[in-house]
């Protein structure tokens, strides 16, 4: 690191969890972002902000009107444009240093699979069930840790699936696939309060920023937040033996 990035860093630098060996691997780290809207958004920012080497935002969508009251890496500007360009844009004016990727198409299979075996970390902020099994699956494929957040409503979720750990549960363990995906809420059909995506995507971008330098332990189960009460909820998820993307 030259004396600009010392003193861009000086506070990460500082935390004895992190110090110089800690900010180098995130300047030498690579996190995929899948979905670039209301959990990409606080992710991506924060993520280049706090010095990761390589980002990689991927999201076929665009910015429409009612993205703005909770996506804040896009403004008015920004309206029909590819979300993944927005917010690399977005992500560049915190720090110019981080090499930022945008893919405006969607990852899928052999696609998705290249793009999470060449990250250290994989976040998902998509929506939707079949989005995330996909996920799922090519990471524990690639042995990559996955961040996985969730928000609707006045309701938040986090967790980190972590292949590596041979304990760790996979998505599929604690969302069996089949079971829920008819019932399948999103932001588009039921709302969302806008600072929820924030918190659980800050939430997100810290457990990855972990994951990457070395700092503390990842988190462990499910975390569960109620914005009407201000209450967290922790549950233990244990790995599922007849899990068909983990088990056996």
């Amino acid at each position: 690191m030259n004396d600009e990035a010392l003193l861009r860093y000086s506070r990460q630098i500082m935390l004895e969890q992190i110090d110089i060996d800690g900010q180098e691997r995130l300047l030498a780290g690579h996190a995929l972002v899948v979905g670039a809207g209301g959990l990409g958004s606080p992710v991506a920012l924060y993520l280049a902000a706090a010095g990761l080497g390589r980002l990689t935002l991927a999201d076929d969508d665009r910015v429409e009107l009612s993205n703005l009251q909770r996506q804040i890496a896009h403004g008015m500007a920004d309206l029909g444009r590819a979300k993944a360009e927005s917010a690399r844009e977005a992500a560049l004016a915190v720090n110019p240093d981080c090499d930022v990727r945008a893919v405006t198409a969607r990852l899928e299979a052999e696609t998705l699979a290249a793009a999470a075996a060449e990250a250290d970390v994989v976040l998902d902020c998509t929506d939707r069930f079949e989005s995330r099994y996909a996920i799922n699956a090519a990471c524990r494929e690639a042995g990559v840790p996955l961040v996985s957040g969730a928000a609707i409503r006045f309701s938040g979720q986090l967790a980190v699936f972590d292949p590596r750990d041979p304990e760790s549960p996979c998505y599929a363990c604690l969302y069996p696939p089949g079971e829920g995906a008819d019932e399948e809420l999103r932001c588009a059909e039921n709302g969302v309060v806008a600072p929820l995506v924030g918190l659980i995507g800050c939430f997100q971008a810290l457990e990855a920023l972990k994951l990457v330098s070395g700092a503390g332990r990842g988190h462990q189960g499910l975390s569960t937040f109620d914005g009407l009460t201000g209450q967290w909820r922790h549950f233990r998820v244990p790995r599922d033996p007849a899990c068909p993307v983990c088990g056996g």
